[in-house]
């Protein structure tokens, strides 16, 4: 569905202390800008910012990047960021495309893929963001050891990237065909999540670990 312009989303958004509209300013100083030496946790593709408050509020020990690209979309990530009363997220607009210079070597612990474009036709894979073309670039910022947690309704999608997982020198420690039906006890819903459990439809999960040893250095 297209999102109607927001005229006044940008203002707003640009109003707040936790929108971070230049994130190359922090390249390499991101615990200065949360005014802490805690471990960083990054959301690629936020959506509505349901499940990064979430987590923020679970975990105030744990400082949270949330990045999407429309301005539409983040005033609601900042509205619900707000209202979880959470001092743990900052909010980036990017295309995740252009992730390269926002974190320097060893920055980030874990990354969240919740729900990302499956573009399921052969010439749009490399969009993909567990891609290996993606995965390769989130090596040169996530730690040795470091995860990503990927969600999906998609099939194709998610039995794809396991091989991605495996070719970029990720191992895959947990991985379920039915997440709420699992052993798992940490999810967060999504918004889109909710809304597509409630027709009967299944959510895939899998954690990907990076070597300890990260090759890509």
């Amino acid at each position: 569905m297209r999102l109607r312009k927001k005229w006044w989303a940008r203002p707003e958004l640009e109003s707040s202390t936790i929108f971070i509209t230049n994130p190359k300013d922090n390249f390499g100083r991101w615990n200065e800008e949360f005014k802490n030496n805690n471990e960083i946790h990054l959301e690629l593709g936020c959506g509505r910012g349901k499940f990064i408050s979430g987590k923020a509020k679970q975990n105030p020990n744990i400082n949270y990047v949330a990045i999407d690209l429309k301005d539409e979309v983040l005033i609601f990530t900042l509205k619900n960021v707000i209202e979880a009363e959470v001092s743990n997220v900052r909010i980036v607009p990017l295309n995740i495309q252009l992730i390269e210079g926002i974190f320097v070597e060893d920055e980030i612990s874990r990354i969240y893929i919740n729900f990302c474009n499956p573009w399921p036709k052969d010439r749009h894979k490399k969009r993909r963001l567990t891609h290996t073309r993606f995965l390769t670039e989130y090596k040169k910022f996530l730690k040795p050891g470091g995860e990503i947690w990927f969600k999906t309704d998609d099939t194709e999608l998610f039995e794809e990237s396991i091989e991605y997982f495996k070719e970029s020198d990720f191992s895959i420690e947990y991985l379920t065909y039915n997440l709420h039906s699992s052993d798992f006890k940490e999810n967060i819903v999504t918004e889109y999540e909710e809304k597509f459990t409630s027709k009967g439809m299944k959510t895939m999960f899998l954690i990907g670990k990076l070597s300890s040893v990260n090759e890509n250095k």
